[in-house]
């Protein structure tokens, strides 16, 4: 484990506290009262001023200690929606709801960076400590946003932070630019005509043309996108059909699509709506798609990059904090607070051997061993970036 002289003993009993219970008790967007409560009571022991509702269940304590610069430091909140299959003591009490992803971990390590920047406050200026609801598919951090998380707490820039399983503890991961791909999802619904099954040719079957479909559309990606480009265009479900011998009116499939640039993203979108035509138009069907962009990519600002490996740099060493690392497919809500505010977004290395599960499995269940360097690295930032009291 790593040891921090700063972090006190007390403080590492309470962050695993923290997140063995917040695990316990998963749950998910925008439900998260018991979660935020936990958080919210924390705080005011702390002695921290609590803002509570945006965004439903999200929380901000701000620690202010005189005049200054001021920065946000941001976690999130929510479960998943999956059955945990681990055997630990705190695994969760709620059927179908786990925390698969760290985000317990997240708050309970921001939780005592607040504990010790409270308790010997060497900074002078304002930390808001950013609680985040529904950060999984919901959106959270945008909502928090549009109901004006930067207009009650004003930040200068803004920080945040992911757990890396599949990186070694005691490494730290980020880069400039973009972070995480934009993340869109589409709905396509195609209409044909329903017809016995043993007499296609009176019908217009929605089954072929889905099947042509998926394959069509993988040729945006193999033929339509840069080498040099990235793009993923995936059907996730396909749904049609009630019994054996009818050829259904209509088939529905709905999936993803991810990129790393919004030039990339808009001509993915324009492909799809074309080869959706086209398809169409073969077969003499109806295809309409609806096409929903959802999470922006994380896109990290030189400056707060540069910030974040100094302060990672600090607590691990230079060699150990990885800046030219590829861009993850995976995408983050963060990405709506440094659509407003200059930031970085710096993953954690929490792998203890080849075999960890990784984020979003049943079986996964965050490194404990970690809380007391990520509460370190939240500390070194702040010290750095704001002025000695």
């Amino acid at each position: 484990m790593y040891r921090d002289p700063e972090i006190s003993e007390d403080i590492r009993q309470s962050m695993v506290a923290w997140r063995r219970d917040i695990h316990a008790n998963p749950e998910t967007a925008f439900e998260e009262h018991r979660t935020a409560n936990v958080v919210a009571n924390a705080l005011q022991l702390m002695g921290l001023p609590v803002h509570r509702g945006l965004a439903v269940t999200g929380v901000v304590g701000t620690l202010k200690n005189g005049e200054g610069p001021s920065i946000a430091l941001r976690a999130d909140l929510d479960a998943l929606n999956m059955q945990e299959l681990g055997s630990q003591a705190h695994a969760s009490k709620c059927v179908g709801k786990m925390h698969a992803c760290g985000h317990d971990g997240h708050t309970a390590m921001l939780l005592g960076a607040a504990a010790h920047l409270s308790r010997h406050k060497p900074f002078r200026g304002t930390v808001h400590f950013v609680f985040q609801p529904g950060e999984e598919n919901e959106g959270g951090g945008r909502v928090m946003v549009e109901e004006g998380l930067f207009d009650k707490f004003h930040a200068d820039a803004v920080y945040g932070m992911h757990n890396f399983p599949q990186m070694p503890r005691g490494q730290f991961a980020i880069r400039v630019g973009t972070m995480t791909a934009f993340l869109d999802t589409f709905e396509i619904t195609i209409t044909g005509k329903g017809a016995h099954g043993a007499m296609p040719e009176t019908g217009i079957d929605s089954v072929v043309v889905a099947a042509q479909l998926v394959n069509a559309l993988q040729t945006i990606v193999s033929r339509r996108t840069g080498a040099t480009e990235s793009a993923v265009v995936s059907v996730t479900q396909i749904h049609g059909g009630d019994t054996w011998n009818v050829i259904p009116e209509e088939v529905v499939l709905r999936g993803t699509v991810r990129t790393l640039d919004a030039a990339v993203q808009d001509r993915t979108e324009n492909a799809m709506r074309q080869v959706c035509e086209g398809v169409a138009q073969t077969h003499g069907a109806r295809i309409a798609l609806k096409y929903m962009r959802g999470y922006p990519g994380v896109v990290n600002t030189p400056e707060e990059t540069a910030a974040a490996v100094s302060a990672a740099a600090s607590l691990v060493g230079a060699d150990k904090v990885h800046t030219d690392i590829k861009p993850a497919m995976g995408s983050e809500d963060f990405a709506f607070m440094l659509q407003k505010r200059p930031g970085a977004y710096i993953g954690i290395g929490a792998g203890e051997g080849a075999n960890d599960p990784p984020v979003h499995n049943p079986y996964y269940d965050f490194n404990d061993n970690i809380l007391p360097l990520g509460a370190a690295y939240w500390v070194a930032l702040v010290k750095q970036q704001l002025p000695a009291a």
